[in-house]
């Protein structure tokens, strides 16, 4: 109950129906109306202080922070953005950063890489081909592709940014799709990457991966004009 309640409220934050300052509704009040425990509601809003988006103290209520506070990053905050109406500027920021990891993660991997890199790479490749990205197993193995190409680099402060650079793969995949299909089959764009990292050609692995990030971004703009 506690995530539905957190979910809940971090999309109206992200969505920008709270505002930075803006005092979240009360405990009593908030419990009431949607008919759920406090401890439920306390739970919700310790997952949102956690996450920096809110902070409660005493007498003084629970109040949105600053967006500088936010970790825009977090999988569940990637989602909750998602689930509302994204904020478009936020999309670009998300390919920017992509523009600036990816590229060189993947000149990395290409330098670095094992045996068991490339085949967990090339398994995620052939699941894409397999399912593409129109339903959520093609999706899910999107996601996997690109966190296989972090994990290639034996970067362990690259790994970490894993788990948000997947979400981040996901969530504007989902909503670029969100009114028709892909214009276009970005699988051979990532089957360059994958080529590229298998014969240990790392520029040529740096160039494939932001000729893909460019290309998906081109897409999303496309979606957005629609």
């Amino acid at each position: 109950m506690h995530g539905a309640i957190a979910h809940k409220l971090g999309t109206a934050i992200l969505s920008g129906q709270y505002q930075p300052g803006d005092v979240l509704t009360g405990e009593v009040a908030f419990s009431e109306a949607l008919d759920v425990s406090r401890s439920a509601y306390r739970e919700a809003i310790q997952v949102l202080s956690a996450k920096g988006l809110v902070e409660s103290r005493p007498k003084a209520g629970t109040r949105v922070l600053p967006r500088q506070r936010w970790n825009l990053l977090d999988p569940d905050v990637l989602a909750w953005a998602f689930g509302g109406s994204p904020d478009l500027n936020f999309i670009r920021n998300l390919f920017e950063l992509r523009a600036i990891v990816e590229p060189a993660a993947a000149r990395l991997a290409a330098e670095r890489r094992t045996r068991d890199d490339v085949r967990v790479i090339k398994d995620a490749l052939g699941r894409m081909r397999r399912h593409t990205l129109a339903n959520d197993e093609g999706r899910a193995a999107d996601r996997d592709f690109h966190t296989a190409i972090l994990q290639a680099t034996q970067n362990d402060a690259l790994v970490t940014l894993s788990a948000s650079i997947g979400a981040a793969v996901s969530w504007t995949t989902r909503f670029k799709m969100r009114a028709r299909d892909l214009p276009r089959n970005p699988v051979p764009d990532h089957a360059r990457v994958a080529d590229a990292i298998a014969a240990s050609d790392p520029q040529g692995a740096e160039d494939a991966m932001r000729q893909l990030v460019e290309l998906a971004l081109e897409d999303t703009r496309s979606s957005m004009e629609d």
